[in-house]
């Protein structure tokens, strides 16, 4: 069985102002603040690079864990796909970095959910004993693809930055019991980027209803098999854990699982949706915070562009 060791995440410097975004595109303040629930929260300044942040995390964790880095076997980059530069291997480079000079390296692209994608990856490889340790890199650069002129891009405008490295390996405190994902291919270009003055940016494609609908009913699917496979209730949960895009989304999720709202993390008044990051802060505040105890089971959902969905189940050792 497969773990994660250790984690870290890193905020950037710079910080996203929702009345910057009310200036550039014409919105009401209050319409703005509907989607990001806090008038500030961390981005990349213009001299800081998403891989950097991650290598930085990523020393923290080797260093911390005691694992050296002649024991790590894979380097997995999740993300978007959009890593810093173009046509490069940012796993390889942070590998370079770091010192680890035998692994396997490439990236994950699933967007949001491509950190626990990867996360997934790395626990197959242990799992069947072709890695020792495994170091996942989130670096994605949301904030950068996000055009504040566009009012019809208002949903993207909570879209943050935080640069995160996890260690699996056998052991460690966060058991990984199971994951499950899946996609409905058919809302594949939804959204898909246009290269603009020299920047790439997202754009939504029209506008269609279901969506809301699709990420409703593949959560509750999931997390459904994912507790009949564990042969748990939803009581035997401790925390059930949502990627932080939309709080309305998460809210209805908790509603439909009969889930109280204290048994998950709410960081919106702190962070905007902050990628693949996301669970892995709030994780952070429950072990910070001694929240969780030996044999608590918690439930992370993620849900990334493309459409795809994920339910992962760890438990506290």
């Amino acid at each position: 069985m497969a773990a994660i060791v250790d984690f870290e995440v890193r905020l950037p410097s710079g910080q996203a102002d929702v009345r910057d975004m009310q200036q550039a595109s014409g919105l009401a303040l209050a319409e703005i603040l509907e989607i990001t629930h806090t008038e500030r929260f961390p981005v990349l300044d213009e001299y800081e690079t998403a891989w950097e942040l991650a290598t930085e995390a990523a020393g923290t964790v080797l260093k911390r864990s005691g694992v050296s880095p002649a024991d790590v076997d894979l380097v997995l980059y999740a993300g978007s796909g959009e890593w810093d530069r173009p046509f490069w291997s940012p796993a390889a480079k942070v590998a370079a970095e770091l010192g680890i000079e035998r692994a396997h390296c490439f990236e994950v692209s699933n967007f949001c959910n491509a950190a626990m994608t990867a996360v997934q990856l790395a626990a197959d490889k242990i799992t069947l004993g072709r890695a020792r340790h495994a170091l996942v890199l989130v670096g994605d650069r949301l904030s950068q693809l996000v055009d504040y002129h566009d009012p019809d891009s208002k949903m993207l405008f909570n879209f943050g930055d935080a640069p995160a490295a996890v260690l699996v390996g056998r052991d460690g405190p966060l058991e990984l019991l199971h994951s499950q994902m899946r996609t409905e291919p058919e809302w594949a270009d939804y959204y898909s980027g246009d290269i603009e003055d020299d920047r790439i940016l997202m754009r939504r494609r029209g506008h269609r209803r279901g969506l809301g609908d699709a990420y409703l009913r593949n959560f509750v699917e999931l997390t459904n098999d994912t507790l009949s496979t564990l042969d748990l209730a939803p009581a035997d949960v401790r925390y059930f854990l949502i990627n932080q895009g939309d709080r309305n989304m998460h809210e209805r999720v908790l509603g439909a699982l009969g889930v109280p709202p204290e048994r998950s993390v709410f960081n919106y008044h702190r962070y905007g949706h902050m990628g693949g990051s996301d669970p892995f802060l709030a994780l952070a505040e429950l072990m910070d915070e001694g929240r969780l105890s030996p044999g608590d089971v918690v439930l992370v959902a993620s849900s990334g562009m493309g459409f795809s969905w994920g339910v992962t189940a760890l438990r506290r050792r």
